[in-house]
């Protein structure tokens, strides 16, 4: 049996897929004989589409990431699904040319007016190769190329089986995906490494679909049924290594190269084990599963370091939503005695301490998504975050410490939130301007699986399908709530001028941060700071008292003032002073009754800001993530 696993736009470019990796390992492990190709449409399109338009890398980003609450890269290829160039492109500009530059939306016309001559290349190239089976795997932004792909293939060869899969196939999303769209044959929910060998075995033997968890399959009638998904998920051991040479290969003849090197993307773990004790009210991403599972420490090891050798590639985007703890004693001393230069990408909750932030980097991990989320520890509890706004200043401090990029959102919009809750953060911004900046400032979406859609109770009752669904599809908007993954629903928490001061104070953050600086060097008998910010006019201090000495070293770690001032030996009157010396100097955050230093060590920050996030295309940051 001869099978294609299409990885269409707007998959990153510069990372194979995980999910058909894993399903080409998975069938050729079980199916001996099966012919699997991944085919990396993806790439194709950024080699087909230079004949047309001048794309670089931040426009692919534009597409792939950046917009993805607003849809554009699904919008893109809606012509080719409806066979029509101009399909809603009036109700498109009305509700897109304000937030866009005249560059973005002349973009987004002609791609639009692309999109069928390139789906069209496509699903000719695929049909002439004649596969049984062509598997569209569909995450984000990928859902309508995928869909007008395969219905172009079912136009030109109608024999050929159709199937899809990934996070947009998901509960509810898959089901409804496969009763929509007829060219549709299959829709597999769930995880797949044994469950899609499986659907082959029996696709090939006439046995029965009615018996494949998950599946979504038409009966004798053509009516589509939808299997109950599995209740247990995937253990450890039955979780597949990845295939990545069909991507190795493409991506080493494609203009894509151009835009950077390409990395290994791999998971050493599914799930959440935050989650499971505490889900974090915003976030969807674990879908179906929250269970957390972890690979064993050696055969990560082993899976890790054989890929690296066999493609030569350093860099690693790891797709956990959370580092398994026993990891930081185990899997990453491991590394940092190995003989690799590893570049990695890890998300990880924010209460690490300082020894375990070294540990991250002495094994190779060069950027954290830590779930920062807010500085508010009221917001922050409102999120079921179970971290407090110190506890994540300290988190970019030791980062920035060990040469750590952290990468976060600002999110506003919680039900119960209000004014106050920002305007004392807000104003600390300056103090932190040394500190990694968020990368955006936005009110949260509302994700499918998360408990603000599952539980209304919790503030958002009144859900509707976020409206660039009606943008994209001609379907009405009971059928898009099934379809979604977003949502909508009346404003909750701050009110847009409060918004808007916290959006200016962040934006005043990012563009003073590349030459910012406030480092302590701990000299043993005295205390050296420097400050380089631009709020604050001093530039040295030099700090010998014993008793303040005492108090900074405490402050590496949160501290309530009454706490302090037991294990110092002094009144509360006398930290209270000294707290509100050191505020007006910045050099401590205060939130919810703790305190933090927000001195960094000093070791050539400025050195490690350069180029560090050149050619990345790291998966989409939604206003949901627990990154």
């Amino acid at each position: 049996m001869r099978i294609l696993l299409v990885n269409m736009p707007w998959g990153s470019t510069d990372v194979p897929s995980l999910a058909l990796g894993i399903l080409k390992r998975a069938v050729k492990e079980r199916i001996p004989g099966a012919e699997v190709e991944v085919v990396y449409a993806n790439i194709d399109y950024v080699d087909w589409v230079q004949e047309h338009v001048d794309l670089g890398v931040e426009d692919y980003d534009f597409f792939a990431q950046q917009s993805f609450t607003e849809g554009n890269g699904d919008w893109v290829f809606s012509s080719a699904l409806y066979d029509d160039p101009s399909w809603r492109r009036r109700q498109f500009d009305e509700r897109m040319s304000g937030g866009k530059t005249d560059q973005q939306m002349a973009l987004c016309h002609r791609l639009h007016e692309l999109a069928p001559a390139f789906v069209g290349e496509l699903a000719g190239r695929i049909a002439d190769s004649a596969p049984d089976v062509v598997g569209f795997t569909s995450t984000f932004q990928q859902n309508v190329a995928a869909l007008s792909a395969a219905r172009q293939v079912k136009r030109l060869r109608p024999e050929i089986v159709t199937i899809f899969g990934g996070a947009s196939c998901d509960g509810a999303q898959g089901a409804a995906l496969h009763r929509l769209f007829p060219f549709v044959d299959f829709v597999l929910r769930g995880e797949g490494e044994v469950a899609f060998p499986r659907f082959v075995d029996t696709l090939a033997g006439g046995g029965d679909f009615g018996a494949i968890p998950g599946l979504v399959w038409r009966d004798g009638t053509g009516a589509s049924v939808a299997n109950a998904m599995s209740a247990r998920p995937l253990a450890p051991g039955e979780i597949v290594a990845p295939d990545f040479d069909d991507y190795f290969q493409r991506y080493a003849s494609s203009a894509a190269r151009m835009w950077g090197d390409p990395r290994l993307v791999l998971e050493s773990s599914r799930g959440c084990w935050w989650g499971e004790k505490h889900h974090c009210t915003f976030c969807g991403l674990n879908g179906s599963f929250m269970e957390f599972r972890s690979k064993s420490p050696q055969r990560f090891l082993d899976e890790l370091i054989g890929l690296a050798e066999r493609h030569q590639v350093l860099d690693v985007f790891m797709v956990d939503n959370i580092l398994d703890m026993n990891y930081l004693t185990s899997v990453l001393p491991a590394l940092t005695a190995a003989d690799y230069d590893f570049r990695m990408f890890y998300e990880v909750k924010a209460n690490l301490r300082r020894s375990q932030v070294q540990a991250l980097a002495d094994a190779g991990v060069v950027r954290v998504q830590a779930g920062i989320e807010s500085l508010s520890s009221r917001v922050l509890s409102i999120m079921e975050k179970g971290v407090t706004g110190c506890q994540n200043v300290r988190m970019m401090r030791d980062s920035e410490s060990a040469g750590i990029w952290v990468e976060w959102n600002y999110l506003f919009g919680f039900p119960g939130e209000t004014a106050d809750d920002y305007t004392s953060v807000v104003e600390q911004f300056p103090a932190l301007h040394h500190l990694p900046p968020p990368g955006m400032v936005g009110r949260l979406a509302i994700e499918r699986f998360s408990p603000y859609f599952d539980r209304p109770e919790l503030g958002f009752a009144e859900l509707r399908p976020h409206s660039q669904y009606s943008l994209i599809y001609d379907l009405p908007e009971h059928e898009l709530f099934d379809l979604g993954y977003l949502f909508e629903a009346p404003p909750r928490g701050i009110d847009a001028a409060v918004a808007d001061r916290l959006a200016a104070a962040a934006a005043e953050w990012e563009s003073a941060y590349p030459d910012s600086r406030l480092t302590l060097c701990d000299l043993g008998d005295h205390l050296a700071l420097v400050s380089r910010r631009p709020a604050f006019d001093w530039t040295t201090l030099r700090v010998d008292d014993p008793v303040e000495m005492a108090a900074m070293r405490l402050l590496d770690r949160p501290h309530r003032p009454a706490a302090l001032a037991g294990k110092l030996g002094v009144t509360e009157g006398d930290v209270a002073e000294l707290l509100r010396r050191w505020r007006e100097l910045g050099l401590i955050f205060a939130d919810g009754g703790q305190v933090v230093l927000t001195a960094v060590s000093p070791a050539n920050q400025k050195l490690r800001r350069v180029n560090r996030h050149a050619g990345d295309q790291a998966a989409p940051a939604l206003a949901g993530e627990p990154r």
